[in-house]
């Protein structure tokens, strides 16, 4: 990051959250909606409460929970560390992060962040009695169990489909396309080219390794409607595609 990172569309489309308050100047506050406006960001006025809360739902408290999940596997056994699959990658990817920024960035939300904690301690709390008492196979109990477990996951869908994938854009449907790639360099430049010839927007981009014989799986998301159109234009550009 730095100067060195900067380019003319970082803010473009994004959100820009003002938190005015009673002792704001007008013209100050009117000055910073037109950089906000020139930055081509989307200017977004929350008190500090509103913002403290957001951001602490939004960021803090899930950078928190990736590491506290990350941690578990610092005294792990090896052999279950080299099964880890692509699902705990994606959900510790952001616990690499400085640990000196983020205890700073803890601290100065740390009511908004701790609300949200206890908020998830409650659900985890739910989850663990109804494993328990699937674990014990307690016949009676069993089947409540279960239905608390999927109320829990279902919860979790429809929390998921609420992020939109691009900032300032209601949420996409998106669906993969799987497809195969050799391990080796360029391989993954080639696909990518070919699945821009297509005309279909890539909307992102996930990458399994499979290590016998050594090669990929990639999966392009795209709009469902557009997952048959890209598919077709693989294909016929030769690349065997996934299951």
């Amino acid at each position: 990051s730095g100067p060195l990172a900067a380019r003319g569309d970082l803010f473009q489309g994004r959100y820009w959250v003002l938190t005015a308050s009673d002792h704001t100047d007008q013209t100050v506050f009117n000055h910073a909606l037109e950089m906000v406006s020139l930055c081509g960001a989307v200017p977004v006025v929350m008190d500090t409460a509103a913002h403290d809360s957001a951001v602490a739902l939004t960021s803090h408290a899930p950078h928190l929970l990736a590491a506290l999940m990350a941690g578990r596997l610092a005294e792990a056994e090896d052999g279950a560390v080299r099964i880890s699959g692509q699902g705990l990658r994606d959900m510790t990817r952001i616990a690499g992060g400085d640990p000196g920024l983020w205890s700073e960035i803890l601290d100065a939300n740390a009511a908004a962040v701790a609300d949200v904690l206890a908020s998830v301690a409650d659900d985890l709390e739910r989850a663990v009695l109804a494993l328990r008492t699937l674990a014990d196979k307690d016949a009676t109990a069993a089947e409540r169990s279960r239905r608390e477990l999927e109320e829990l996951l279902r919860l979790g869908n429809t929390g998921r489909a609420r992020i939109p994938q691009k900032e300032g854009r209601p949420p996409l449907e998106l669906t993969a396309v799987p497809v195969e790639i050799s391990d080796r360099p360029g391989a993954l430049a080639h696909l990518l080219a070919d699945a821009g010839a297509s005309g279909v927007n890539i909307e992102d981009v996930r990458i399994e390794h499979v290590p016998d014989p050594p090669r990929g799986l990639v999966e392009l998301m795209v709009e469902r409607s557009a997952a048959g159109p890209l598919s077709t234009s693989l294909r016929n550009s030769g690349w065997p595609l996934g299951k």
